[in-house]
């Protein structure tokens, strides 16, 4: 599928396209999951032609992991931009599947999870934003903190922040293009005179280890979680290092049973709902 390419048309005039192939395998239990570093929106609407939604989930959303200033302490980020605008129950789904992705694949206990806001205080945010953290205070199963700030997001305070995905898509590409810079400003700056060559040569292990912490590739890509399959988004610009993470990630998933977990979340609720 072309970059310039309406997903929708042109996986139906394409049913031999690599995404279409890739997401019926899955369907057919022939491949475990699927990496795509093509047509985003196509990749999404495959996911949801393909392999449907899981049942109790009314969108999907990608999580992205964004590193944080807390070493080997990463973040998880949804929606970054598979719903550019959501209803209230969009993002408190987004927190049940983002919590049960920390807890599992990333590996963090009871995962804090935070709602992004212009403010800490449970009075700041739009109506929709009002809203949903009224029920996700309420809600037993995850351990919601409360609201995140903009300036909370790679604090390492939070374990899972939800956001739509128009906010999301923006906050993913900025904090891509503040490591590039943070990169690009030391590659410029730090061979300057005899002093500053010296010492970049004694710090390579250490910028080595920088460039590892802020660079995108070092993450992979993005879980589309909600759907009935594991399918990892990445970016069309991806190096191959950023490809391997990318699988690992998609293995991590698997591994993990994050899908049968979702699954086993909503059949509870839907199990309660029946009940009430």
């Amino acid at each position: 599928i072309e970059m310039h390419e309406e997903p929708l048309s042109a996986l139906r005039r394409k049913p031999n396209a690599s995404i279409n192939v890739s997401m019926d395998l899955v369907k057919q239990g022939r491949a475990d999951g699927v990496v795509s570093a093509g047509h985003s929106g196509a990749a999404m609407a495959a996911a949801l032609l393909r392999l449907g939604r899981i049942k109790g989930i009314d969108r999907p959303a990608i999580g992205a992991v964004f590193p944080t200033v807390i070493a080997n302490k990463p973040v998880l980020i949804l929606d970054v931009g598979a719903n550019v605008d959501c209803r209230p129950k969009y993002l408190e789904q987004f927190a049940v599947m983002g919590s049960i992705y920390s807890e599992y694949v990333i590996g963090n206990d009871a995962p804090k999870v935070g709602l992004l806001s212009i403010g800490e205080e449970k009075s700041k945010g739009n109506e929709v934003v009002l809203q949903v953290h009224k029920s996700l205070a309420k809600l037993e199963t995850i351990n919601f903190v409360g609201n995140a700030e903009g300036r909370d997001v790679l604090s390492g305070d939070f374990d899972v922040i939800v956001c739509d995905g128009f906010v999301g898509n923006v906050l993913l590409k900025f904090a891509e293009a503040v490591g590039e810079s943070v990169l690009q400003i030391l590659r410029e700056e730090l061979p300057q005179g005899i002093a500053g060559k010296v010492g970049c040569t004694l710090l390579k292990g250490n910028l080595k280890r920088i460039k590892q912490r802020v660079d995108h590739a070092e993450h992979g890509g993005g879980l589309l979680l909600g759907v009935a399959g594991i399918a990892v988004i990445s970016h069309g610009s991806s190096r191959s290092p950023s490809i391997f993470n990318a699988i690992r990630l998609a293995k991590d998933a698997v591994d993990n049973q994050v899908l049968a977990r979702i699954k086993g979340e909503y059949q509870k609720v839907a199990a309660t709902a029946k009940g009430e």
